[in-house]
Formats: C-alpha cells, structure tokens, sequence
C-alpha cells in the first residue's frame, strides 16, 4: 500500500488537475528538501499571466490534534519551503520569471473499514498561506 502522504499529495494533484490547473512537478527533490507539488495555474493564459504555485500538502487522520497539520506549517518549516523553491527557480529557469505563490492542503483521511485503502478528502486549500 502507498505512503499515506504520497496519497494526498496525489488526490490534491488530481483535484487541482480538475479545475484546470498543471501539475509541472511532484515530490521535486533537492539537498535542501522537498517540494511536494509544483503547478501552474491557468496554463491556457499568456505566461506572464500565469501563476506557479508550490503547494504543501499536510495528509492527516481525522481527529488529529495539529489542526489538519496546519500546526506544522511553522515559520521554521516556512522558511525551509521558501529555501527550496529559490533552488527550484534557479535549477529551472524558465520558469523564475513566473509570479509564484505558496499554497497550503490540509487532506484528512480515515482508513476504510471494508478494504485496505483510505478514504481522503481535501478539508481545506489555503492560497497564499504565507503571507
């Protein structure tokens, strides 16, 4: 069975994908640390009307104590995913000239109580969660 938080980040990609969005890159390693998605938003506009979003997505069981994992996200986390999207942009130039923003999913899930699978649902998606 998959890594539960492989699971979210997948149905987030899929969720996004449906309204439209381009996933460029999933799970984008450097070094430094982890990107979990990166997308594009709007593919079909004109580039400089585009936005490049990189997007934490937090996967927890409901009746967590972190709010969704929202708790996680701390300034130290924060400054970390900023870190590796500057290595990101300079690795991938093409896309440094991209306005960019930083997204937050919360994904809960509960396990299945028929099979060995999960059932997941994105409870919250925060744009700009670190402004």
């Amino acid at each position: 069975m998959a890594d539960i938080g492989e699971l979210g980040e997948e149905m987030v990609a899929q969720w996004l994908q449906a309204q439209g969005w381009e996933i460029l890159y999933r799970r984008w390693r450097c070094r430094w640390g982890e990107l979990d998605l990166v997308a594009l938003q709007c593919p079909e506009l004109p580039s400089m009307e585009r936005l490049l979003v990189f997007v934490e997505v937090k996967t927890r069981r409901w009746g967590n104590w972190d709010a969704n994992g929202l708790l996680s996200i701390t300034p130290q986390k924060q400054a970390k995913i900023l870190q590796v999207a500057q290595i990101f942009l300079a690795a991938h130039p093409d896309w440094a000239s991209f306005p960019c923003r930083f997204d937050v999913a919360l994904v809960s899930y509960k396990p299945s109580s028929e099979r060995q699978d999960y059932h997941l649902v994105v409870q919250h998606y925060i744009q700009s969660a670190f402004d």
